[in-house]
C-alpha cells in the first residue's frame, strides 16, 4: 500500500512516497482504510528528532497520528465496531513507527471513536490530536461556569477547540492572537488580544481583576507572560512550557488516546457546540508540501492530507 515515510530525521524533504505492506489487527485493534488525516505540530517536531529520550523511533516511520476512515478489518476482541463503521481516532502508539500517513492504518480500539455524523472525513480528521488536548487541558483547569479565562494562540489548532470548549463550560473567553485572526476569534466567542510585547497589559484591559485560568499553547514565554494575570487560586495548565508552569503552581498536559473523550467531543460537534476549522487539504503525493505549510506556524484551523 501506498504511505508517506521517513528514514533519517529531518526536514520535510526527508518525506518520501512509498510502498510499505499492509498492518494486520492486533486483538485490540481494527484496521481503517484512510480517508483523511489531520496534521499536527507534534508531527513534525518527532521527524526532527526532538521528541528522542521521550518516545522510541524505529524507522522508517509513517508519520501522523490523526486519521478519519472506514473500518474495513477487526481484531480478535473489538466489539466496540463493526466493518463499515466510519471512525475517527487520535492513533498514537508506544513507538514512532506505523503512523496514520497511509492508505491502511491498524488503530487500537481505546484511542478511536464512531465520526461526528455532522462531519466530512477532512473535517473528523482534524479533531483528535487537538479536539482531545484541548478537552484534557481544559478539564484540568476544571474551568466552569463564571470563570474568567485567558488561552493563548486562540487561533490555532488546540485554541479554536479550547474557545469553544471553555465557552460551553460557561466560561468567558480572552484569546490571544495574530491582529489578523481577531476576526476568527471573536467568532468563536472570545475576546482577541494581541500576543506579544505588552500582552499582560492588553489581558488586563479586558480583564483588569486578572483570570482564574490560563491555558498556554505557545510557550515558556507565554506562561511568564501571564504571571502578572494570575489569581489567589488561579489554575495554569501549559502543553509546552512545563518547568515554567509548575514553578507557577501549574501543571503540564500531554495528550492521551482517549475513545470515551472523542465521543464527548462528537456530541458536542453534532449539538453545534463545537466548530471545526480545516485550514487547507492535500493529496497523499503533497504531503510533504503540506507539513512546509504547517511548519511557518501561519495556519488557522487544521492542515489535512485527503486519500
Amino acid at each position: 500500500m501506498r504511505a508517506i515515510t521517513y528514514a533519517q530525521f529531518g526536514d520535510a524533504s526527508v518525506l518520501h512516497l512509498s510502498d510499505v505492506p499492509e498492518p494486520n489487527p492486533g486483538p485490540d485493534e481494527v484496521i481503517v482504510e484512510v480517508r483523511a488525516v489531520g496534521l499536527n505540530p507534534v508531527d513534525f517536531k518527532a521527524r526532527q528528532g526532538h521528541l528522542s529520550g521521550l518516545i522510541e523511533t524505529v524507522f522508517p516511520v509513517v508519520p501522523a497520528w490523526d486519521v478519519a476512515g472506514v473500518v474495513t478489518r477487526l481484531g480478535a476482541d473489538t466489539p466496540e465496531f463493526k466493518i463499515g463503521d466510519e471512525v475517527f481516532a487520535y492513533a498514537r502508539k508506544d513507538v514512532l513507527h506505523a503512523g496514520t500517513l497511509a492508505e491502511k492504518v491498524a488503530v487500537p480500539v481505546r484511542a478511536a471513536a464512531l465520526k461526528p455524523a455532522s462531519l466530512s472525513f477532512e473535517e473528523a480528521a482534524a479533531v483528535p490530536l487537538a479536539g482531545l488536548t484541548a478537552l484534557r487541558t481544559v478539564r484540568r483547569a476544571q474551568v466552569h461556569a463564571g470563570d474568567r479565562v485567558l488561552i493563548h494562540n486562540g487561533s490555532g489548532g488546540v485554541g479554536s477547540f479550547a474557545i469553544q470548549l471553555a465557552i460551553a463550560a460557561g466560561a468567558t473567553v480572552t484569546a490571544t492572537a495574530s491582529e489578523r485572526n481577531h476576526d476568527y476569534v471573536r467568532s468563536l466567542g472570545a475576546t482577541p488580544i494581541t500576543y506579544g510585547d505588552g500582552v499582560a497589559e492588553r489581558a488586563l484591559e479586558v480583564q483588569p481583576e486578572g483570570y482564574d485560568v490560563v491555558l498556554d499553547y505557545i510557550g515558556k514565554e507565554a506562561v511568564e507572560a501571564s504571571a502578572p494575570l494570575l489569581r489567589s487560586g488561579s489554575r495554569l495548565v501549559t502543553i509546552a512550557a512545563g518547568k515554567s508552569a509548575i514553578e507557577r503552581g501549574g501543571s503540564v498536559v500531554w495528550v492521551r488516546p482517549d475513545s470515551a473523550a472523542l465521543e464527548e467531543l462528537a456530541g458536542l460537534i453534532d449539538e453545534g457546540k463545537v466548530h471545526v476549522e480545516v485550514a487547507r487539504t492535500y493529496p497523499l503525493e503533497e504531503a510533504a508540501d503540506a507539513y512546509r505549510e504547517l511548519e511557518t506556524g501561519h495556519v488557522r484551523g487544521k492542515v489535512v492530507v485527503v486519500l
